[in-house]
């Protein structure tokens, strides 16, 4: 029988009250569950955390001495036991060690998604799914209204010209990605990586995911015109930049807001889209579907009267 209180939200976040522990807690806790290392979903200051070993890798860079005090570390299919829940991670093809987590308990299986893609991505673990009973999802863009472009097709865009560009991107995740599809698919194009990035693409290939061709930023070279040079810059940098001249601004991102004011429109998202989201609950086929991290009204009422959807947040 499905515990319509197995997971229930908190002020710290996500609590499983039968195995004593947070999903993606947003304040420290005592036993901490990590999907990923983005910063929405890894806190810092956790006692004990249960992740992937990239995970750790990439909190450890970032969160440093606060990262958290005690690190259990199991790869994916490694199943393990908070109290009397079993866990497996499974990988979610969001980012390099990004996980869905498998939750089993009294013959039910939860399964919490953390954050999804099912694009082809070559800079991380492909998306794996499984069955279960209860799917406990994001809902970045579960809006039918939103439906993502190849995003082969999106970054040929840059190759309508030679003019530099000023690509902004999100360091963990999309950067290395935008990496691999600049070297791919825009071969005449050089990349460029801002210094915050440098860290993190390392880990990737550590882990034996090179994104592609790049060097880290040179400003010399920037002030070239037209040598097609891509400068991939953080969010921060980007709009500190907004009175740049001499260069193409864009930013990657699933989020039209973000597309505004620019000289191009790149969507390119690390999230699963409204299609994307109904066939992969297609493939899970579960009985219940539990929603967090975006809107999940659109889904309950795409579903209304064939499969029970509870908002969860």
């Amino acid at each position: 029988m499905i515990l319509p209180e197995f997971i229930r939200v908190t002020e710290h976040g996500l609590y499983c009250a039968v195995g004593a522990f947070y999903l993606d807690p947003k304040l420290p806790v005592k036993v901490a569950v990590i999907s990923h290392a983005h910063g929405d979903h890894a806190c810092p200051g956790n006692d004990t955390l249960y992740c992937t070993p990239a995970t750790e890798s990439i909190m450890k860079l970032r969160l440093r001495k606060n990262a958290g005090r005690d690190f259990r570390l199991f790869d994916f299919h490694q199943p393990f036991y908070i109290n009397k829940v079993k866990i497996t991670f499974i990988s979610a093809g969001h980012i390099l060690g990004s996980a869905q987590i498998l939750m089993e308990y009294e013959g039910m299986r939860y399964l919490y998604t953390g954050d999804l893609k099912m694009q082809e991505d070559p800079t991380c673990e492909p998306l794996e799914s499984v069955q279960a009973d209860v799917l406990i999802t994001e809902t970045t863009f579960a809006n039918p209204e939103v439906i993502h472009p190849d995003p082969v097709e999106e970054i040929k865009k840059l190759n309508a010209s030679n003019h530099n560009v000023l690509l902004g991107s999100y360091a963990l995740g999309k950067s290395q990605r935008l990496i691999h599809l600049i070297s791919a698919y825009c071969p005449q194009r050089s990349v460029l990586l801002h210094h915050s990035m440098l860290g993190i693409t390392k880990i990737y290939e550590d882990y034996g995911f090179n994104p592609g061709d790049y060097q880290p930023y040179n400003r010399k070279l920037m002030k070239f015109p037209d040598k097609g040079f891509v400068y991939i810059v953080p969010p921060l940098t980007f709009n500190c930049y907004f009175r740049a001249k001499g260069v193409l601004r864009a930013f990657a991102s699933g989020w039209k807001k973000l597309q505004a004011s620019n000289d191009l429109e790149l969507y390119i998202s690390d999230h699963a889209d409204w299609n994307d989201i109904l066939k992969y609950i297609q493939e899970v086929n579960p009985a219940e579907i539990w929603t967090l991290h975006g809107d999940g009204e659109h889904l309950r009422k795409h579903f209304l009267g064939v499969l029970p959807v509870k908002i969860l947040m």
